[in-house]
């Protein structure tokens, strides 16, 4: 089946199987190898990507269902010369140990500040229609779905809260 599937604002025209997940068609046929594939169940959150602009992981979705979308990976979100402010922070504040989980970490941290920033509640907030504040508890609630193995956990949310301050400051 021939699908064209624009990530990091490049059209990749592919020729997939239907069954082909978003996942394999971002690192086996598109050639970005920065998502990661860890369980390919669901549930380590390392192949994290944004379609148009929220999270998702890659590897439940299939690749056929994304015609049209936009699709960020970890390459699209800054480069070794221009990092993104999460990609800084995470190394200004160690937030990776093996760094196998840290491309999903950081998708998944890029929408969960555009979550907080458009007041959207989580389970941990404090109110439905009050303004959502980026503390310890409300980044572990929402980063949940994004393991860790090497537990660099207390790098990962201060590298979250360095980049929430940052912009609470511009604002």
């Amino acid at each position: 089946m021939h699908v064209t599937l624009k990530i990091n604002d490049s059209a990749h025209d592919l020729t997939l199987d239907p069954r082909t997940t978003l996942l394999d068609a971002i690192r086996l046929h598109a050639g970005l190898t920065g998502t990661k594939k860890g369980c390919d169940h669901g549930q380590c959150g390392a192949c994290t990507v944004l379609v148009n602009g929220r999270r998702i992981n890659a590897c439940l979705s299939l690749a056929v269902m994304h015609e049209g979308d936009e699709i960020t990976t970890i390459e699209g979100l800054g480069s070794p010369d221009a990092l993104s402010p999460l990609q800084a922070a995470f190394v200004e504040t160690d937030g990776f140990q093996c760094g196998y989980c840290t491309p999903g970490q950081i998708c998944s941290a890029t929408a969960m500040l555009e979550e907080i920033r458009a007041g959207w509640p989580s389970h941990v907030s404090a109110s439905l229609d009050g303004p959502a504040l980026p503390t310890e508890a409300e980044i572990a609630e929402r980063m949940s779905g994004n393991l860790c193995r090497c537990s660099a956990y207390p790098n990962i949310v201060a590298a979250i809260r360095l980049v929430a301050a940052a912009r609470e400051d511009a604002a």
